[in-house]
């Protein structure tokens, strides 16, 4: 069950990386990534981490306008996969990347003293 699920996730997560790159054509995306997909167990809910290069107010309009296109991206989704129900999308913003520079720069800035 499973190797099911990372199967689905990662082709959930090549599939909208597409969409979005091909498709969507909002400028207040920017610069994005999908960073991970977690498949719920019944696969009836996609968990879809992105993370946006840029500041604040560009992370805020991409997630808006990423929850506002769900419907069009799932739509697409259902097109190219092979099962028969597509779970319900849900976008969160990866944080880990900017957690991780924070803690590089305090290491860094502890070496320094």
């Amino acid at each position: 069950m499973s190797m099911k699920k990372d199967k689905i996730a990662g082709i959930i997560q090549k599939e909208v990386s597409r969409i979005i790159q091909f498709e969507l054509k909002d400028p207040k995306l920017g610069f994005i990534t999908i960073t991970d997909v977690e498949v719920s167990g019944d696969c009836s809910q996609a968990k879809i981490y992105v993370s946006f290069l840029g500041q604040n107010a560009r992370k805020e309009a991409g997630m808006k306008t990423l929850n506002r296109s769900k419907g069009f991206i799932r739509s697409q989704l259902a097109q190219r996969l092979t099962i028969r129900k597509v779970p319900e999308l849900i976008f969160l913003q990866d944080t880990a990347l900017e957690r991780g520079n924070k803690i590089e720069q305090i290491i860094a800035d502890i070496h320094k003293k």
